[in-house]
């Protein structure tokens, strides 16, 4: 809510995010992130965002903060906590996302090269005079032979990906 907020007033304002930026003394990539929903600003940052946009903070956050409360930082860095836990949860899953993809592609990788033990090449003993035999086995020999100097080097990166994947999370 905070990333659709602060593109909306920042558009009604007729601001370009490199506008923003500059007002606000950050890079332009920081508001797009902001706007993404990829990072969250800090509570001053936040602060000067409202008085740049001229808006409360409140209105920034999405919700109508009373004014019972005295301390505005402490109930923005709350809110502020909130969304970050969000952020994180959302890496952890994609990270999950990503090692189960990891762990899917060495399986394919060993299970094929288990296939072609099993098969032992058996269009080395074809009968290359018909065109489309000769085709068809040229097509198993180059695949197989991609296969065997391309794998290890897919393989061990896969499984480097997983060992650094599973300590980070």
């Amino acid at each position: 809510m905070l990333n659709e907020n602060i593109k909306h007033l920042r558009k009604g304002k007729g601001l370009s995010q490199e506008e923003l930026a500059i007002r606000l003394n950050v890079v332009r990539q920081t508001i797009s992130k902001w706007e993404q929903g990829l990072s969250v600003p800090d509570s001053e940052m936040l602060l000067s965002i409202s008085e740049v946009l001229e808006t409360p903070v409140s209105t920034l956050l999405g919700e109508t903060i009373g004014e019972s409360q005295v301390d505005d930082l402490k109930a923005i860095s709350e809110k502020l906590e909130t969304i970050n836990l969000q952020l994180i949860q959302r890496k952890i899953v994609r990270r999950k996302i990503l090692l189960w993809v990891l762990i899917a592609l060495c399986m394919i990788i060993i299970t094929i090269f288990i296939g072609l033990i099993l098969f032992n090449s058996p269009y080395l003993g074809w009968n290359y005079s018909n065109p489309e035999t000769a085709v068809l086995g040229v097509t198993f020999h180059t695949f197989e032979w991609l296969f065997v100097r391309l794998t290890p080097i897919i393989l061990i990166g896969g499984i480097i990906g997983i060992f650094l994947i599973r300590r980070k999370v």
